[in-house]
């Protein structure tokens, strides 16, 4: 696993937007602090999280994405006005690799334990964040999902703190492998059984793999 550090802090600005002749209120417009950022059981402390049902909460409490996926997506989107947290995560990782990562790691960044609890999955806010809703597509295509994570101990966080990996828990599953499962076709039927069983998996997403399921399965 590569070493791993956070490079930037970043948090929400209340911001209404107009989408499809409604007024949406987001706090996807994320942009760097100098911190520190205090990682609470349900919320990084002065985010803004509008929508509870998709954001925040124990098992959201906090969003990572990786700093090295930035320069590729740079160079889709060159006129749009760059900065850590354009994909409202709450803490930008240098070194952070998806692949290396199972639901259930156990982390300590700075004085804070964390872990993991599922990948991100995409909605129109980020659209509205890249102005245009292309960027979902993209988003699912690049398999680089970043990832959510419970805050076990409280702590404040800063630039610069390291992000180690304390704690693996044993017959987990990857964090890829539930990405594969919520948007590649022709889903495993038993590693979905099996990711719907474990128990260290995000409620929320496994209401995703239970309608996946369905379509799938019957």
């Amino acid at each position: 696993m590569n070493l791993m550090k956070i490079i930037s802090l970043n948090i929400g600005e209340k911001k209404t937007v107009n989408w499809r002749d409604t007024l949406v209120q987001t706090g996807i417009y994320k942009y760097p602090v100098e911190g520190p950022l205090y990682l609470g059981k349900t919320d990084v402390k002065d985010d803004v999280v509008y929508d509870r049902k998709y954001h925040g909460g124990i098992d959201k409490a906090c969003y990572l994405f990786s700093a090295e996926h930035y320069p590729e997506w740079q160079k889709l989107f060159p006129d749009l006005e760059w900065n850590y947290g354009m994909f409202g995560e709450n803490l930008t990782i240098e070194g952070l690799q998806e692949s290396d990562f199972f639901i259930g790691d156990i982390l300590r960044i700075g004085g804070a334990t964390v872990q993991v609890s599922q990948p991100r999955q995409p909605c129109f806010k980020l659209g509205i964040r890249f102005e245009t809703q292309t960027v979902l597509k993209t988003f699912i295509q690049k398999n680089q999902p970043g990832m959510y994570i419970r805050v076990l101990d409280e702590e404040n966080v800063f630039k610069n703190d390291s992000v180690e990996l304390i704690e693996r828990p044993h017959n987990s599953i990857r964090l890829l492998e539930v990405w594969d499962l919520l948007y590649k076709p022709n889903p495993d039927a038993e590693l979905l059984r099996f990711a719907l069983d474990y128990p260290l998996l995000s409620d929320g997403c496994k209401e995703s793999l239970r309608q996946i399921q369905k379509v799938n399965f019957g």
